[in-house]
């Protein structure tokens, strides 16, 4: 089945979205603030930027994004894998209880990223670091193939840093010819369980 809308919204409910091929090109799984409980199975995500969470901390007074669970999922051809994001320098927020789980990446730019710096056109100061609190966020079983070096990209807050971020048996290849693979952490420490290909964080 290929979902016609482009992308799934997730706000306030439980979700489930089993067994759907999504093709665009924006985001394939959006999960913006005050959601909650969302369990999305069985997808698969074609072009665009992947399944996210966020942004989050633009506007003042947003909701927390708690009980997120991304299982079994297949993503391919796309600019970014599984995400969260934030803004920097605005409003503060929480970000917590997220897992990422079984999750095969085809020829994917940015598998994994965690990024406390998103600011598209550089709308907002980026020196300023974000306020958004992200915490108990596990990464698990997630394999495949990156057409970008940095396979894991990890970059928090330096104010409100990571918390309790889980990386397990994460083994994804870089397919491309410019450097070395790599894993990149910022302002955190993530827990390794099992392996990490490539190394670094």
């Amino acid at each position: 089945m290929q979902n016609s809308r482009g992308q799934a919204v997730a706000a306030k409910a439980t979700m489930q979205e089993p067994g759907i091929t999504i093709v665009t090109g924006d985001g394939c799984i959006s999960i913006c603030q005050g959601s909650k409980q969302v369990r999305i199975t069985n997808v698969r995500c074609r072009h665009g930027h992947g399944i996210s969470v966020g942004s989050l901390g633009r506007y003042e007074k947003e909701e927390p994004v708690s009980g997120i669970y991304v299982k079994n999922c297949t993503i391919y051809d796309t600019d970014n894998g599984v995400r969260i994001k934030t803004w920097p320098a605005l409003y503060g927020g929480i970000a917590s209880n997220i897992h990422f789980e079984d999750i095969v990446m085809q020829n994917v730019s940015n598998p994994i990223i965690i990024d406390q710096m998103y600011c598209p056109w550089n709308l907002y100061n980026r020196k300023k670091p974000s306020k958004v609190q992200i915490s108990d966020v596990s990464f698990k079983n997630i394999q495949g193939s990156s057409r970008t070096p940095t396979t894991v990209q990890i970059t928090c807050s330096s104010s409100v840093p990571c918390k309790d971020i889980v990386l397990s048996n994460v083994n994804l290849k870089y397919t491309g010819s410019k450097g070395s693979a790599k894993s990149v952490c910022t302002n955190v420490k993530p827990r390794i369980i099992g392996k990490l290909i490539p190394g670094g964080c």
